[in-house]
């Protein structure tokens, strides 16, 4: 499953919605995606959204889309 990560890049400063960023991530669950991030990364996480066939294939059309991998 391929979820969008929203965050923001540090836990240290206080969240911001114009400093907010998203990565693409593959996992099995929510939890997982969630681990994955807070393991590998010091961003603060706002929100994880599971992307459907639909809105997968529309954020694709995105030049920046690229999944991240950790």
């Amino acid at each position: 499953m391929t979820f969008k990560v929203y965050f923001q890049p540090s836990q240290k400063t206080t969240p911001r919605r114009e400093n907010t960023q998203s990565i693409y991530i593959e996992a099995t669950s929510e939890a997982e995606a969630r681990q994955l991030v807070e393991n590998n990364t010091e961003y603060n996480i706002e929100y994880i959204e599971l992307l459907d066939e639909k809105s997968l294939e529309y954020e694709k059309q995105n030049a920046d889309f690229k999944i991240t991998k950790f």
